[in-house]
């Protein structure tokens, strides 16, 4: 069974909701009122979000035979702990359109030396590290749990993912427990097949060791899933909706942290983690925030071309249907006329990155589409400063993308100018990155790229005849 005839019904199921343009609109206006810097709100945030995060998340570590019990009932119970709406899987609305999220949904603790762990196996602060040590392995813990029956079962029948998670012998791992509650949001009708459960088992398990403190920090997490369309492993994105409840790929809520096991740390999730569907069906999903996109890349014959072209990974910078509102009436109204079909075309292509795939925090290059293992090269991006040149479907024209990298806090710019509202939207075959603002290149090569200014219809198509193409 292929998966994407497999996975695409439960992903649908998680992302059931159409954005009313208007209310995009509306929200990205007001937020566009704001005149606060970067650094403003990192000065603003940083000191508040993991004291608010805390009071939301019980630190429940108990090295016992009952452990992971322990740890779901205390986060259950706990006054302001994750609520866990169990009756559907949904994407975080929030988190997906609100870009000031981006600016405030990690905050580096390691910066502050009263929030350090003294042990990488000890929580940062409550438990004395001398008095407690873990005497099972996760594998054990997971197996012995009556939150996780349902996904003990899963992984039992693959004895190497058995054997991955009770060795000692690999270093610490991480996996993300969903809870049995978590099962009852799939649709019952639809069972995938066996090679695909252990796909989605993979998608669960980090090999790196990632306790709380770690995760909060991250933007990505690299998984035990291989993906060939990738070109590496597959990851999970780490965020914070705006009532500040950690979450994982927008809609899996975190609702206990930090099991220690012998051989890594346990965190319990309210939905399953499914690895994610290609970028191009990401774009048909959100109707209400891409439909202008999907529209232009169906009209010139860009979707049908990308999702058919052989490539490793690849970048997507999405413009928003408020990205493609801000160029004005009339230039939109060229576009989308026999005579600006050419330009249309260009347009996107210049939006469209093939086989390097960008995170905010990780990179996968890949020179060539053949013989990729020996070619791939996957660095994670350092704090500070990142400069990438990224070249683009559009014959020799090159994205300018910065990173910088406060602790946690990740700012993505492009050409200087426009910025990444919602970073690391996951895909089968790469990544998405939401901009609201079209991108358009620079009039001459080296040349200062469009700062949002009022453009006429020849201006725009100055910028593309200079080009060298047939236009």
């Amino acid at each position: 069974m292929k998966f994407a005839t497999t996975i695409l019904p439960l992903a649908a199921l998680s992302t059931a909701f159409v954005i009313p343009d208007e209310a995009v609109t509306e929200r990205i206006a007001a937020q566009g009122t704001k005149s606060q810097t970067f650094l403003d709100r990192i000065q603003n945030s940083a000191e508040n979000v993991w004291s608010d995060v805390q009071e939301k998340v019980h630190d429940a570590v108990a090295y016992s035979e009952n452990a992971l019990d322990n740890a779901f009932d205390a986060g259950m119970k706990a006054k302001n702990a994750f609520e866990c709406h169990m009756s559907m899987t949904k994407f975080d609305m929030e988190s997906w359109l609100e870009s000031k999220m981006e600016n405030v949904e990690d905050v580096d603790i390691f910066d502050h030396p009263h929030h350090r762990p003294d042990h990488p196996h000890h929580p940062p602060h409550h438990h004395d590290p001398h008095k407690h040590k873990p005497n099972m392995t996760v594998y054990q813990l997971i197996n012995s749990s009556k939150y996780s029956t349902k996904f003990a079962k899963l992984v039992n029948d693959y004895p190497d993912i058995v054997a991955a998670l009770n060795t000692t012998a690999l270093g610490n791992s991480t996996v993300f427990v969903p809870t049995d509650k978590a099962f009852e949001k799939l649709p019952h009708h639809h069972k995938p097949s066996k090679e695909l459960i252990k796909r989605i088992i993979q998608y669960h398990v980090s090999p790196d060791f990632y306790p709380a403190g770690r995760v909060l920090v991250t933007h990505t997490i690299p998984t035990a899933l291989e993906e060939h369309a990738l070109g590496g492993v597959q990851r999970l994105r780490v965020g914070l909706s705006l009532s500040k409840a950690l979450n994982i790929n927008f809609y899996s809520r975190i609702v206990a942290i930090n099991i220690f096991g012998t051989n890594g740390v346990i965190h319990g999730v309210d939905s399953l983690l499914l690895p994610p569907p290609p970028a191009l069906k990401i774009v048909e999903l959100f109707p209400g925030e891409f439909s202008t996109l999907q529209l232009g890349l169906e009209k010139t014959g860009l979707f049908e071309a990308i999702e058919e072209a052989p490539h490793v990974g690849g970048t997507l910078f999405a413009p928003s249907n408020w990205a493609f509102q801000k160029l004005g009436p009339k230039i939109n109204a060229f576009l989308f006329s026999k005579y600006g079909h050419k330009y249309l075309k260009a347009l996107l292509e210049y939006h469209v990155v093939a086989n390097q795939t960008l995170y905010s925090d990780a990179f996968y290059k890949q020179e060539s589409f053949n013989d990729y293992e020996n070619n791939l090269d996957m660095n994670g991006i350092p704090k500070g400063y990142f400069h990438v040149d990224l070249p683009t479907l559009l014959k020799e024209k090159f994205l300018s993308i910065d990173v910088a990298r406060y602790g946690g806090l990740i700012s993505m710019k492009i050409n200087g100018f426009s910025s990444v509202a919602v970073q690391d939207g996951l895909a089968k075959d790469g990544v998405v990155h939401v901009v609201s603002s079209v991108l358009i290149p620079p009039k001459t090569p080296g040349g200062s790229a469009w700062a949002g200014e009022e453009m006429s219809v020849e201006e725009f198509k100055d910028r593309f005849d200079s080009l060298d193409r047939e236009l």
